[in-house]
């Protein structure tokens, strides 16, 4: 599991509301709750936390699957 250094997390904040994050697991949560009544979640990849408001993350998944999908003929155009 990586561990976010606590300089990074000091200054690291939750997109939507705002308020710090903690690290739980493999996840920094807000510390403060969204208009739903939830804690927000963020992923951590690879050690990068992955900042994206909820109703982003979809289509960030979407394009970097569409990046690998994609080969070299798919760039080119054709004439």
């Amino acid at each position: 599991m990586p561990k976010i250094s606590p300089e990074l997390l000091s200054v690291l904040r939750c997109p939507v509301t705002g308020s710090a994050l903690t690290q739980e697991g493999e996840e920094l949560v807000s510390t403060s709750v969204a208009e739903g009544g939830e804690r927000l979640r963020y992923a951590i990849e690879d050690g990068i936390p992955l900042l994206l408001p909820p109703e982003l993350r979809t289509a960030a998944t979407a394009a970097r699957s569409d990046q690998h999908d994609a080969g070299p003929a798919a760039a080119a155009p054709t004439a």
